[in-house]
């Protein structure tokens, strides 16, 4: 244990410095992508022309655009959009903020959405965007000029029928709302009424949805809830421990602490705490919202990376970035279930570890899909002009999810193989059938 676990309990103890963050090798995270698409497709003996299609996104954008900051002085910041595929609807899919942006990462990000759209039976394909830039190092002001010189910048390539924006990390209502925003005074007259749809995620006066916020982990923990029912496992009274304390991870822990699950490790870019007690997820939340991060907090006491990952709890939640449980922290993680809410956070090497070890995995593209399912509840209410209350939103949304959870469970059975195979193969079989309906023009 660190020298700064033993301060004074009246004293807030500092989360470890987060030499917490792992060391990156080189990870090609669209390569390892593909590679779950390649492993699906040979389940489902795929057409060849289907894999062809889909190892590549439809379209690539690379904006360089310059805005004026506080100081007079006037940057270029790199953006992207990546527009996987759109045969099922319009691309769909987040613009995330963050100093580690690229191409490769977009570009998987992308197809992942294509696969989740597919999976949850939603009339979207799959997108993603970002920029290249740490939000929390720019004024407000400065932010809202980055967010609107980008949508400007996009122009055509989005709209409510085309190609629709979402939050993603660094990105929330507010962004969405200044896309919004943006977008309606790109439009005629006579189309600034219908534009809400442009994005999803917005303010709920700016015709967002209620339920939107904590969508994603809602939608995780009602696979958390099917995966406890069919494996006789009682959710009472059992732990958890959770990386990343943003959205996903905050409302994980508090939806799943009603249930009686307790968290009892956390973790985000500024280190990791532990309370062998349980957190109170509610006073944790409300602290990282008043100060950006669990640093400061005084309910846990420090811990470092390696004490984190080897942390003994019922269910493991990785909530941040990709590439997060490797070969080195899958030999350590001591769990039952990984419920993934975030993106790739497992590399295809600490998968192989973790199956072996019998600790059953909740795929990303199936786990975190509530997020775009109640995306497309909120386009809906915006093209037919409706409201619909948290109660609706999270009925469908439960609906949804359960119905997709089973759907991949009873593949993986019958095809004897593991749930993110399954979740992929389910996705492509789907897509590979429209494909065959509406074969290739020309």
């Amino acid at each position: 244990m660190s020298k700064n676990a033993t301060k004074s309990d009246n004293e807030a103890p500092q989360v470890l410095a987060a030499k917490d963050v792992k060391k990156e090798k080189e990870y090609d995270f669209f390569k390892v992508v593909q590679g779950y698409l390649d492993k699906a497709a040979d389940v489902l003996a795929l057409e060849p022309f289907v894999r062809t299609i889909l190892s590549q996104p439809k379209n690539e954008l690379i904006i360089n655009f310059p805005v004026k900051m506080d100081s007079g002085e006037v940057p270029l910041f790199k953006g992207y959009r990546v527009q996987h595929n759109n045969l099922l609807g319009p691309f769909k899919g987040g613009m995330r903020y963050h100093p580690s942006v690229t191409l490769d990462d977009v570009k998987a990000l992308a197809s992942m959405m294509t696969w989740k759209s597919a999976l949850m039976r939603l009339p979207y394909g799959g997108g993603k965007g970002g920029i290249k830039f740490d939000p929390k190092a720019v004024s407000s002001g400065e932010l809202q000029r980055i967010t609107r010189r980008f949508t400007h910048a996009l122009g055509e390539n989005i709209g409510p029928d085309y190609d629709i924006p979402a939050p993603d990390v660094g990105t929330n209502s507010q962004t969405m709302a200044w896309m919004m925003d943006t977008y309606a005074n790109m439009v005629g007259s006579s189309a600034k009424q219908s534009v809400k749809g442009v994005v999803t995620g917005k303010p709920v006066a700016s015709g967002g949805t209620l339920g939107r916020t904590k969508a994603t982990a809602q939608g995780l923990v009602y696979c958390v809830i099917e995966w406890a029912k069919e494996n006789n496992f009682e959710l009472e009274g059992k732990t958890m421990t959770v990386q990343g304390f943003g959205n996903v991870g905050s409302y994980t822990a508090l939806i799943l602490a009603k249930l009686g699950v307790s968290t009892v490790a956390v973790g985000d870019h500024t280190g990791y705490l532990y309370n062998p007690e349980g957190f109170n997820a509610h006073k944790l939340q409300e602290h990282v919202a008043k100060n950006g991060s669990i640093q400061g907090y005084p309910g846990g006491k420090p811990i470092t990376r390696e004490e984190f990952f080897k942390t003994k709890s019922d269910i493991f939640a990785p909530c941040a970035l990709e590439n997060q449980i490797g070969e080195e922290e899958a030999r350590v993680l001591d769990c039952k279930l990984i419920a993934e809410g975030a993106n790739g956070p497992t590399t295809p090497e600490g998968e192989k570890i973790l199956l072996d070890k019998g600790i059953v995995i909740l795929p990303d593209v199936l786990a975190n899909s509530g997020g775009v399912t109640v995306s497309y509840y909120e386009w809906v209410q915006n093209k037919r002009s409706e409201s619909w209350t948290e109660e609706e939103v999270d009925a469908k949304l439960e609906k949804a999810m359960k119905r997709a959870y089973k759907e991949v469970a009873d593949f993986a059975r019958s095809k004897k193989t593991d749930l993110r195979v399954a979740a992929y193969a389910l996705a492509l079989s789907r897509i590979e059938s429209v494909y065959k309906e509406r074969e290739i023009f020309p």
